[in-house]
């Protein structure tokens, strides 16, 4: 009896199941035939696709509250962060989910490029089922994109190319055009699947850093978006076998080693580690991301642009060279002789994602040749460039260029520079382009396509024809030595400074030291650390979840700065620089200082309170005002983000700015002689009045302050960009009382440690 009640029991709790399953799957049912009518009328062409807003909203309401859940999205307001969906999984058409919401945009179908527009109602119920969110998207009258769809969309795309910049200043044009968030968000969704991803996210994210209503958005990693540009194509398939095999939650970093482009028999491997950090190429991006060849003229035009991008290079160039005495390498040769070999070859080991092709080699002693690619709009010839530098030198020795109309225009002592810059360069405000040309743009054209001048093999350009990849090529460097060297010619032109130039009566630095954790007094320590970067974002067509990669880059100790002044007056301000060079040459013997002055590396540069009488003063490296803390070149931008409030500002994204990883210099197992300069200079001298309280104003030096003046008022470098006064023929003799060397190691350890 007892058995036969149990099985009654059970057969009726079977039923009882079945029945509820089967009430569950006819409201499921239910539920879609309403969700599915509403999105159809949301989209007709009458509705426009954003006009039945409030029954959408209704209607995914009812779908949720009949157990659909998920499948039957929200529908999400007006919201400017909705944009940066558009950077992400950048060959994926819009229409699919995107973000952490899977979102969808829900478009008019002539939005969606023609090969999918006769499949729009089948596209959108597809997807639209799997997303959590559908963002709406206003039917505008779109402006022509025009030459803009010239440039293939499976194409490499370089900042460097006359036609690129050309179009790549019509479509900022064009956004920063957009009178409002809709309207900028309908405009970027219907470029984005017709234009090249690479032109398309580079004139979205410079629109959208410079535009009032946008500037504050937290850009995503350019790194997040192609991983292709940064890491070695034997990584992605290691990460889609990740992917698509192990659930996410369960699945190991993709560990990538750091010697895959070359073995230690190629000499100029030694540094390879620098130029090929990701990082360092990520800042070099970012830079020509706030500081544009084309575009509207009041974007370009910032407050000394030119002098930034002559100190910007001139500071890498330093680093670098530091970094080559560090591996037993003499100083970049400069790239003097334009018809002579390169004798460094690169194989950078990397595929464009977008183009489907490996970026092209250079073989060792491949000589720079006349180019004719019709496909590019490129004709030029070397003879040209020589012609450009010839007149550009011809301007610095007379002291005057010749603007566009003829007129003479003198390269005074402090704008002069800056002039001179934005010639080199050259962008859109060069004083005459058509007569002193664009002499670095077509030098890292010219060495770009090297390898097939006329196109006959069909090959793209190589890494340094890419302002993402450019800083990987040893031939960067070379080229970079030559640009840096005609700024010399200007600065030591230059009246030198005076000895009151550079003094601050009654302030003396009296002594100055570094303590890095755990290391003795003065002695700076580096080491190999491992770090993990998602790429989900950029893995476009593979399953969605967290897939990390783990490389390795240079580190070092955290350190602080004791600086002790004496201040004789009263109460004042200055400003505190602090550099580092290396100690003596590469044959150990002792500087000259008109050799040593160019391989300063700017390390901090902060206004300091001084009373009267003894003063001590404490700085963090990590509070330089040269770097951005590792934090913000990699992270996930929507996982533990602050809701708002202080925390929220100090999340703000800043992504312009010297990796704080590569502050220090790798340095030797035996420690690297350097010298830690200190200079307290006159504040009333540096000052320039505005507010700078505003985000993005940590990394500075080589970046500049967003929408303000530069936050000083000397010259870029000072006190090291000008030639020595006479009777200075060491760094001794150069001090005045308010400076202080301080003899310095740096020590590589040859430890790896995880980033924790």
């Amino acid at each position: 009896m007892v058995a036969k009640r149990n099985i009654e029991a059970n057969v009726k709790k079977t039923f009882s199941v079945m029945k509820a399953l089967s009430k569950r799957e006819e409201r499921q049912k239910e539920g879609r035939k309403r969700f599915n009518k509403v999105m159809k009328m949301a989209r007709s062409k009458r509705k426009g696709g954003v006009e039945n807003r409030e029954s959408l909203e209704n209607g995914a309401k009812d779908c949720n509250s009949l157990g659909v859940g998920p499948h039957f999205p929200v529908v999400a307001m007006a919201n400017k962060k909705n944009l940066l969906l558009l950077l992400q999984n950048p060959t994926e058409p819009c229409f699919m989910a995107k973000g952490e919401k899977n979102s969808v945009f829900d478009m008019p179908t002539d939005y969606l490029p023609p090969q999918y527009q006769h499949l729009g109602v089948q596209l959108f119920n597809r997807f639209g089922e799997e997303a959590g969110e559908r963002i709406p998207v206003k039917k505008i009258s779109l402006p022509s994109l025009g030459k803009i769809l010239n440039l293939p969309r499976h194409a490499n795309f370089s900042l460097f190319l006359p036609f690129h910049r050309q179009i790549a200043g019509q479509l900022i044009d064009i956004f920063m055009g957009m009178r409002n968030i809709d309207e900028l968000q309908s405009m970027a969704v219907y470029a984005r699947d017709r234009v090249n991803p690479y032109l398309f996210n580079y004139c979205l994210s410079v629109a959208l850093l410079h535009r009032p209503d946008t500037q504050d958005l937290d850009l995503p990693s350019f790194m997040q978006s192609f991983p292709d540009k940064f890491l070695d194509s034997k990584t992605f398939s290691k990460v889609r076998e990740e992917a698509t095999i192990v659930p996410t939650g369960s699945r190991l970093p993709i560990e990538i080693p750091i010697d895959f482009t070359a073995s230690n028999l190629e000499e100029e491997h030694r540094v390879a580690y620098f130029r090929e950090d990701v990082g360092l190429n990520l800042h070099h991006w970012h830079w020509h991301l706030v500081y544009p060849f084309n575009g509207p003229r009041e974007i370009v035009n910032k407050n000394r642009r030119g002098e930034l991008f002559y100190y910007m290079h001139q500071q890498i160039m330093a680093r670098y060279n530091f970094e080559r005495f560090s591996n037993s390498l003499k100083r970049v040769t400069r790239l003097v002789d334009w018809r002579a070999p390169i004798t460094e070859a690169y194989f950078p080991k990397l595929d464009s994602m977008v183009a489907s092709r490996s970026y092209p080699a250079r073989v060792a002693n491949q000589t720079l040749k006349d180019l004719n690619r019709e496909q590019d709009q490129v004709k030029a010839d070397i003879g040209t460039m020589e012609r450009w530098r010839d007149r550009i030198i011809a301007a610095i020795n007379s002291g005057v260029i010749q603007d566009e109309r003829g007129n003479n225009v003198t390269l005074t002592e402090f704008e002069g520079i800056d002039v001179l810059g934005n010639m080199i360069e050259s962008s859109i405000i060069s004083p005459n382009r058509a007569f002193y040309g664009d002499l670095h743009n077509y030098g890292h054209v010219f060495i770009s396509y090297c390898h097939d001048p006329d196109h006959r093999h069909l090959e793209s350009f190589g890494v340094i024809g890419d302002s993402t990849t450019a800083m990987r090529d040893p031939a960067f460097y070379r080229w970079h030595a030559y640009i840096d060297y005609i700024f010399q010619q200007l600065k030591d032109s230059l009246p030198r400074y005076t000895v009151n130039q550079l003094n601050y009566d009654g302030v003396t630095v009296t002594s100055c030291s570094v303590q890095a954790q755990g290391a003795p007094q003065n002695e700076l320590q580096t080491f190999w650390q491992q770090s993990d970067v998602d790429l989900s974002r950029g893995m476009d067509f593979q399953p969605r979840g967290s897939v990390f990669v783990r490389f390795t880059h240079l580190n070092h100790r955290a350190f602080n700065y004791t600086i002790n002044v004496n201040n004789t007056g009263g109460a004042r301000q200055g400003t505190c620089r602090i550099f580092i060079a290396p100690a003596a040459d590469e044959r150990g013997n002792p500087w000259l200082f008109q050799d040593q002055k160019g391989l300063f590396v700017e390390l901090d540069r902060f206004v300091v309170n001084l009373r009267q009488g003894q003063n001590t003063i404490t700085r963090r490296s990590d509070q330089s005002s040269v770097t951005i803390p590792f934090e913000r070149t990699f992270r996930n931008l929507e996982a533990n983000r602050p809701a708002g409030g202080d925390a929220l500002e100090q999340f703000n994204f800043c992504g312009c700015g010297w990796p704080q990883h590569l502050l220090i210099a790798k340095g030797t197992p035996e420690g690297l002689r350097c010298h830690l300069f200190v200079m307290i200079s006159n504040y009333a001298d540096d000052r320039v009045v505005q507010d700078t309280q505003v985000p993005c104003n940590d990394a500075s030096s080589y970046c500049g302050i967003k929408d303000r003046l530069y936050p000083d008022r000397r010259s870029m470098g000072y006190p090291f960009d000008r030639a020595p006064r006479d009777g200075v023929s060491t760094l001794q003799q150069f001090l005045t009382s308010n400076m202080r060397v301080q003899p310095v190691t740096i020590r590589f350890t040859g430890r790896t440690e995880r980033r924790q």
